[in-house]
């Protein structure tokens, strides 16, 4: 039986470089993820710890690249807050093989960050640190990225990467979204900050309301988080008594979760369709 028989052959190939591509990568990562980040091992190049060993005041900002990480650098409470950028989008992890996800330096470095190990497995590399929660490193894990159509991407890329490869955090509690400000709005001396046009609306009428004129309020626009001064930063972003810092939700039912993933970020590509055609409005125009 050819057909049969050339099934077997390829179905044995492929296993054969998956095992080979397995212990290149275990060669190169292994040590490197089993090394631990303190005075004596060595840290990710732009990593930037914070001075307490207490972890469960300690938080850990995943920011998105080196210019918003300067602005939280200068802007964050340096006894307790230390900032890790990423790189632009790392790699969509629930549609990529083990293997080639602890293959990515980006990915490599956070889990050491994390400090806990993986509970994913990989039937070719034995050898990954275990997953242990009481090894985390951090009280609070904080998604921070541009308020944006690409910071919102990345934002999923994060926790799709935390889901695939340490679900335990989020069903933990253990990690955050912050909010961050789309509009910053000056009156009188005294800023304002508005996460969305509708809210940016309600506090200029409500200014209006209180006598200001329009030449009296000031609105900017945030181009970013690397744009943003530290001022502007620590109140909005950083400083727990006026961030605006969002627990993420583990349902219960582990399949609503698994559902999810799959169909905003997975391969049910007609589920993904139907979602946004039934609720984002597509009709805009395409040069």
């Amino acid at each position: 039986n050819k057909e049969l028989g050339e099934k077997i052959v390829d179905e044995v190939l492929a296993n054969k470089e998956a095992r080979e591509n397995a212990e290149a990568v275990k060669r190169k990562v292994i040590k490197k993820l089993s090394s631990s980040i303190d005075r004596f091992g060595s840290r990710p190049e732009k990593f930037v710890e914070c001075a307490s060993k207490n972890p469960f005041e300690r938080e850990l900002y995943i920011v998105e690249g080196d210019s918003a990480k300067g602005s939280c650098k200068l802007a964050r409470d340096s006894r307790f807050q230390a900032i890790m950028p990423i790189r632009g989008k790392i790699m969509n992890c629930l549609k990529e093989d083990l293997t080639n996800i602890i293959n990515s330096e980006v990915i490599v470095d956070l889990i050491r960050v994390i400090g806990c190990g993986i509970e994913a497995k990989s039937k070719y590399i034995k050898d990954l640190p275990e997953f242990d929660l009481s090894k985390l490193n951090w009280g609070k894990i904080i998604i921070c990225t541009d308020a944006d159509l690409d910071g919102m991407q990345i934002r999923c890329l994060v926790l799709a990467m935390i889901y695939r490869l340490m679900p335990t955090l989020l069903k933990a509690g253990k990690v955050f979204i912050v909010e961050t400000p789309l509009f910053e709005i000056v009156a009188k001396g005294k800023s304002y900050f508005a996460y969305s046009e509708q809210e940016k609306n309600k506090i200029i009428n409500e200014l209006k309301m209180q006598g200001l004129r329009d030449s009296q309020i000031s609105v900017q626009r945030s181009k970013g988080l690397g744009e943003n001064d530290p001022e502007m930063m620590a109140i909005s972003t950083m400083n727990p008594s006026t961030r605006r810092l969002i627990p993420v939700e583990y349902p219960d039912d582990d399949s609503q979760v698994a559902q999810l993933f799959e169909v905003l970020l997975g391969n049910d590509l007609e589920s993904r369709k139907y979602l946004i055609e039934e609720y984002f409005d597509i009709d805009v125009e395409i040069d």
